[in-house]
């Protein structure tokens, strides 16, 4: 065998391996891009029903409700279009969609009734963290067309309502904690909080928690001057007794 013909069939072999491993590492490539893309899609998937699985701590509105299940079909959808060989996928869809026809036909909202007052100052972080989340989750929605504008505006306003009144409630229970404790300071600061955070609102709820406030902050002041009143009368009374017993006559003995 010739000496170019053995260096053309070394250089032919090379090139097959190259070309094979150059083959192999684009696959490799296209697997883990998917994988990434199902990650990203599951994780979508896994977020938004655990969204939905928190509906019993606040009332969620049945836009609110659809929007999630959307946002949990379009995920399906993406995932399937990446990995078709998933025959689950088909049913998964069709679930949901059905899910989100009973919503939009059945769903009846129970709005504020549904609220539960928190109890306790880590209760009112959670649920403060749980509508910041259903609020990004809204905004991204509509960002991608899924929401509609006024859908939009009429759902982000109840979230922030309901951020407002998870503070205030908040507020109400730890000025009434701090009175309990007589750490009258600090009652009276948490309510003044509170009237600042509602000054800028005119709805029924923020009326109400005003003037319940309010009231709270005068009940601390009048119980504060009738203390201050008695406090000064028995200043006054012993300075009395002492000016008595000074200028008694004295007696003969």
């Amino acid at each position: 065998m010739s000496i170019p013909l053995v260096v053309g069939l070394i250089g032919l072999l090379l090139v097959l391996v190259v070309g094979y491993n150059v083959i192999i590492q684009y696959r490799q490539q296209l697997e883990s891009q998917k994988q990434q893309e199902l990650a990203k899609h599951i994780a979508i998937i896994d977020s938004s029903e655990d969204l939905i699985g928190h509906a019993h701590h606040l009332p969620y509105s049945k836009e609110l409700l659809v929007c999630l299940n959307q946002r949990i079909l379009s995920a399906l959808e993406s995932m399937f279009e990446v990995d078709q060989k998933d025959r689950s996928m088909p049913q998964r869809i069709h679930n949901v969609r059905e899910q989100i026809h009973q919503l939009q036909q059945n769903y009846t909202p129970n709005e504020m009734s549904g609220f539960k007052v928190p109890t306790t100052d880590r209760q009112a972080i959670a649920m403060l963290q749980l509508v910041k989340r259903l609020k990004q989750v809204v905004k991204s929605e509509h960002s991608k067309g899924r929401l509609g504008t006024q859908a939009f505006v009429a759902e982000n306003a109840r979230l922030e309502g309901l951020q407002l009144r998870i503070n205030i409630e908040n507020v109400v229970k730890r000025a009434n904690d701090a009175r309990m404790k007589r750490q009258i300071g600090t009652a009276k600061q948490l309510l003044r909080k509170g009237l600042d955070a509602l000054a800028t609102k005119n709805h029924n709820y923020a009326n109400q928690a005003r003037e319940k406030l309010q009231a709270m902050l005068d009940e601390i002041d009048n119980s504060q001057n009738q203390s201050n009143a008695k406090q000064r009368q028995e200043m006054l009374e012993k300075e009395q007794d002492e000016l008595d017993v000074l200028f008694q006559p004295k007696k003969k003995w």
